[in-house]
């Protein structure tokens, strides 16, 4: 158990920042081929850092998610077999944790539309 929890906080820990990078430096790039009007260098890092921003705005909240789903939704599946009337409370719980990735996909889509 601590082998897996080390290698998601890892993986978490190096990949969301090089996702970020990546999406910044593409961003940037193709919006400089595609305009034709010079940005300052204040510009391009603010742009460098909401493409960031958006990237761990959908990266975060996915991995929270996830991990929220999994606890949950193993509880949900035992309780539902002792009393299988729990189905609603334990529906419920669920669909309020994968309310989680969806509020930061759109919160990342508002910073993509923002550059």
């Amino acid at each position: 158990m601590k082998t897996k929890l080390l290698l998601l906080i890892i993986l978490t820990l190096v990949l969301l920042p090089l996702m970020g990078v990546a999406a910044a430096l593409t961003i940037n790039t193709l919006q400089n081929q595609t305009s034709t009007t010079t940005t300052t260098t204040t510009g391009q890092f603010d742009r460098v850092g909401i493409a960031i921003g958006a990237a761990l705005a959908i990266g975060l909240p996915g991995l929270g998610a996830g991990i929220a789903i999994s606890a949950a939704g193993s509880a949900a599946i035992s309780a539902l077999a002792e009393k299988p009337e729990t189905f609603f409370r334990s529906f419920l719980i669920v669909a309020l944790a994968e309310a989680l990735a969806i509020y930061g996909l759109i919160m990342g889509i508002l910073l993509w539309l923002k550059l």
